[in-house]
């Protein structure tokens, strides 16, 4: 559910399809990861109280279906404290309903929160964030730009889980390319294994046009891996993960840039996972005419 006419794509994680699309901000302040371009046709701005107001007022006629909200544009927690905890009070006011409120979250931002700022948001409603790590090497954040270290990555995603938040954590297969590939497999895990979030989604990468990495992708320096790699990579990052037994972690490979679905929960099902990962991998191998230009945007 969508009251807006602002500039910019609308983006949201599929699992939010039920949702009221509340964009508190517009575009992404990062926006400088070389992967991507969600929002590289717009210039960032948190939005003034009154395009907000507008917003909610025009959800406020549907009240009784809104049980969920979902903050856009890609990281509301941007916003200082005083403006998100009026921002949830004022849904929970006008959307009684409402269950939960959820938001992507970059890592800079989920660190600017103190300990004590992430507890008083979720004691507001934000039940849900949606975090976007794509790996745990240093080397490979530091070639996509992401801003961040690995330490601080790990970082940001153990506040949210500290704080009580559900953490929805999403990793990139292939991120590193062939020659990062197992490096950035086993960080990846050790990465997962420290933060222990809720629900993990490992993607395989896709290039944009408008990215930098698809450049360096078309001009020979940055070579992808194949089908049956990625299954590869997919299966060091499942044997490396580390979960507490008790642990219950939802583990998806279902996104429309996976060549297999995968799904299960860890640690319970890590020795099926790794099972059908490899027997993908021992699948997709036998492909002939795999064009690597079917992960680049046409």
């Amino acid at each position: 559910m969508y009251f807006d006419n602002a500039e910019g794509p609308v983006f949201r994680p599929p699992s939010e399809a039920d949702s009221l699309i509340l964009r508190v901000t517009i575009g992404c302040s990062h926006n400088a990861c070389t992967y991507c371009n969600m929002y590289r046709s717009v210039s960032f701005r948190m939005r003034p109280q009154e395009e907000i107001d507008a917003q909610l007022q025009q959800a406020q006629r549907y009240a009784a279906h809104i049980h969920r909200v979902f903050l856009g544009d890609g990281n509301a927690l941007v916003l200082p404290m005083e403006r998100l905890l009026a921002i949830l009070a004022q849904i929970h006011a006008l959307l009684p309903k409402v269950r939960r409120v959820s938001c992507y979250a970059g890592p800079k931002d989920m660190l600017r929160k103190t300990p004590e700022e992430l507890i008083s948001l979720r004691q507001a409603g934000l039940k849900l964030v949606y975090y976007g790590m794509e790996s745990g090497d240093d080397a490979v954040l530091a070639h996509v730009n992401k801003g961040v270290t690995a330490a601080e990555s790990i970082e940001a995603g153990q506040r949210i889980v500290a704080a009580g938040i559900k953490l929805s954590m999403m990793v990139i297969l292939g991120l590193g390319g062939q020659e990062a590939s197992a490096r950035h497999a086993r960080n990846t895990a050790l990465a997962v294994s420290a933060i222990r979030p809720h629900m993990l989604s490992a993607l395989t990468l896709m290039m944009y046009r408008g990215s930098e990495l698809l450049e360096e992708f078309e001009s020979g320096r940055f070579p992808i891996l194949s089908p049956a790699g990625i299954m590869e990579e997919l299966h060091l990052l499942l044997q490396d993960i580390e979960l507490p037994p008790e642990h219950h972690c939802l583990f998806r490979s279902n996104h429309i840039s996976n060549y297999i679905n995968f799904a299960g929960t860890l640690p319970k099902d890590k020795e099926r996972l790794l099972s059908e990962s490899l027997a993908a991998k021992d699948k997709l191998a036998l492909l002939k005419n795999w064009d690597p230009y079917n992960n680049v945007e046409r």
